[in-house]
């Protein structure tokens, strides 16, 4: 199982050991945002969902604070989003997050894309109840390095209020009995701009609450594997 750790603004630390990976899907509120989403992954041959929202179980050794993520081939990309993590004491935290999928293998399963790369966490969090009152308002912003440049391109810009709230999640997961110390979900994404090469070479994601200027930030590079032998 993963062990994080996150910062809050006051300087104290959170633990978490992760017991129980999820990523939520097709999440947005608004069914423009969630047709445009579907219509971005059937360009690269994924098929519609049968369920909206959905919900997939990932490895929980694959949520990761790093700054690398390696892939095997070129077709991967990651996500705007942020993740809901209940942290050791039960204590409810918010963060950025990228999840690092394999497009190719979308197109066969997403379960299987979203277990084959990692869900990237920032290091930072905020208290869930701090930011209860405004959470529409957090920003949600990604930039992308293409390979071999140096300059970012914003890829995403939004905010959370285009996706279903953590409160939904939260009464989803007492449901099902998981709202417990351990469990982190990421929250689905919101729509890339249009002409926007996602299979880039860094991706940095932003979460940002207007209302204290403090910002959550997350980045890696995308780096290839060495072509197997044999």
């Amino acid at each position: 199982m993963a062990a994080l750790i996150f910062e809050l603004p006051d300087g104290t630390q959170r633990d978490v050991t992760v017991a129980r990976l999820l990523n939520a899907g097709y999440a947005g509120r608004s069914q423009e945002d969630v047709a445009a989403h579907v219509a971005e992954l059937a360009e690269i041959g994924v098929p519609a969902p049968s369920t909206i929202p959905a919900l997939y179980p990932v490895a929980p050794y694959l949520a990761q604070q790093t700054g690398t993520v390696p892939v095997q081939h070129a077709r991967t990309s990651g996500e705007a989003e942020w993740a809901l993590v209940v942290d050791s004491t039960g204590d409810l935290l918010l963060t950025a997050a990228c999840d690092h999928t394999d497009r190719a293998l979308e197109a066969h399963g997403v379960a299987w894309s979203k277990n084959a790369g990692p869900d990237v966490l920032a290091r930072a969090a905020w208290r869930l109840s701090d930011v209860a009152d405004r959470l529409d308002s957090l920003t949600l912003r990604a930039w992308v390095t293409p390979v071999g440049k140096d300059d970012e391109i914003l890829i995403q810009d939004g905010t959370a209020g285009e996706l279903l709230p953590p409160h939904y999640w939260t009464d989803a997961l007492r449901e099902r009995g998981e709202l417990e110390p351990g469990t982190v979900l990421i929250s689905g994404t919101i729509p890339m701009r249009e002409g926007v090469d996602q299979f880039a070479g860094r991706w940095r994601v932003e979460l940002g609450d207007p209302a204290t200027g403090q910002v959550i930030e997350l980045a890696y590079d995308v780096v290839p594997m060495p072509e197997p032998i044999g």
